[in-house]
């Protein structure tokens, strides 16, 4: 058969067409793949919180009597923070204002200051926005690991709010070796169901952390991995203190009597190396580099806690009891050995992390915080902050350099920038910003639910 030019040329053309064609289907179906492969991959997520732990309570935050090399590597690898603040003094407000990312005062179980092993009658409501929440609905594999103490009924569960997985306790404070809570009842789950375990709770939060992260998976996960440790009562990993529980106090500060200096280091020195185990495991899994890792605490520390430069302690609403040590890594992503006076509180870490997992607030439930990346990576300037406190019959603003505190009827300014210790009154010297101040609360707080 004799081929013309005009069919030659419509051959060509045809072919030309089907190549297009195929070579568009290819492009598609690469595209279809790498949206695959970019949604597979997003960051997984560890987030680490301490009970009780105090803003001097590490070695690399300037705890003089004993060591922890392994949180120290991960300042050394990430950002440290020098102005972190918990969202309240004592835990269920602070971890209302995490699980949420909003002022706890926002809502009624963050009204609790903290929860007692009584009360049943409130919990985190049912269906209530959570981090867990947006995240699972996102994609993500979500685990919580540790302490909850946000509600015990199981429609104010962890699994009731976006984890999939849960294994810890759910009350405010539990014997390490019995995992009994403050009634004396047994307190140890695994999701809804009550379990016995033996063994150190802090080394059984540590190994269940390490199984989850080295799982074979599909999906990014998410891990809030919430140690009870160095909360009382006061137990190394050998033993330590009887203690006889009792849910009864006011003042969470009171719990628990005894205890030493010595013991509280073995408690802190089992902490630090679960968290370098759990480290160690992002290694073995081979997803080091595809993790952000935080790390922090519920509120400041108890009596064994170093606090310096700063007063007070868990409770109050002075520095000591709310300034927290912070670390952020994520090797490749933040800056190595970097430190940060950017002004940080619980909140942020919740819209930071929806921010990595390109993960938005739910509708009607603002954030409280923001996403704090940008300025961790340097790719933005140390922004301007202001926060606010209520706990007890305390009140407190940080604003920059300024503190505006009250306790009862007294009313106090401090500048941090020259007194950290909170010793110098400024309020007559600067009345002007005395009221200010007051005057922002009285607004915040007309925000909030009333006090209890």
């Amino acid at each position: 058969m004799k081929l013309t030019r005009r069919k030659f040329v419509q051959s060509l053309a045809a072919g030309a067409t089907f190549l297009n064609d195929r070579l568009g289907a290819i492009k598609t179906a690469q595209s279809i793949q790498l949206s695959k492969r970019e949604k597979k991959f997003r960051p997984n997520i560890i987030f680490i919180l301490a009970d009780d732990l105090g803003w001097g309570d590490l070695s690399c935050y300037g705890r003089p009597d004993y060591r922890t090399p392994n949180i120290d590597r991960l300042a050394l690898q990430g950002t440290r923070f020098t102005d972190a603040y918990s969202a309240s003094a004592v835990c269920t407000p602070t971890r209302c204002g995490y699980i949420t990312g909003q002022y706890p005062a926002r809502l009624r179980i963050g009204l609790e200051e903290p929860l007692p092993a009584t009360n049943r009658e409130v919990g985190l409501e049912p269906g209530y926005p959570t981090i867990a929440s947006l995240l699972k609905q996102s994609g993500y594999d979500t685990a919580l690991l540790g302490k909850w103490h946000l509600g015990f009924r199981p429609e104010w569960g962890p699994n009731a709010h976006g984890f999939d997985e849960f294994f810890g306790i759910l009350a405010g404070a539990g014997d390490y070796f019995l995992h009994q809570n403050g009634l004396g009842q047994p307190d140890l789950y695994e999701n809804l169901t009550p379990i016995e375990r033996h063994g150190y709770l802090t080394d059984l939060l540590t190994e269940r952390a390490v199984s989850y992260v080295t799982k074979h998976r599909s999906a990014s996960f998410f891990l809030s991995l919430h140690y009870t440790a160095p909360h009382w009562p006061w137990q190394g990993p050998k033993g330590g203190e009887t203690v006889t529980f009792t849910d009864k106090v006011i003042e969470p500060v009171s719990m628990g009597g005894g205890g030493s200096i010595k013991l509280y280091g073995e408690m802190m020195k089992s902490l630090d190396e679960g968290v370098g185990r759990v480290m160690k495991s992002l290694k073995t899994a081979d997803v080091d580099r595809k993790t952000l890792v935080i790390f922090t605490s519920d509120n400041g520390g108890e009596r064994f806690s170093y606090e310096w430069p700063f007063s007070g302690k868990k409770g109050d609403l002075l520095e000591g009891g709310i300034r927290v040590p912070a670390i952020v890594r994520w090797p490749g992503v933040i800056p190595a050995n970097r430190v940060t006076q950017q002004m940080a509180i619980t909140m942020d870490w919740t819209a930071t992390i929806l921010a990595v997992a390109e993960t938005t607030a739910a509708v009607g439930h603002p954030l409280d915080g923001i996403d704090l990346l940008p300025v961790i990576k340097g790719t933005s300037p140390v922004r301007a902050r202001t926060f606010f406190w209520r706990i007890y019959k305390q009140d407190a603003v940080r604003e920059d350099k300024w503190k505006y505190f009250r306790k009862g009827e007294v009313r106090r300014l401090y500048d941090l920038s020259v007194d950290p210790h909170e010793q110098a009154d400024f309020s007559k010297k600067h009345p002007e910003v005395l009221q200010r101040l007051m005057s922002e609360f009285d607004k915040w707080n007309d925000q909030m639910l009333p006090r209890l």
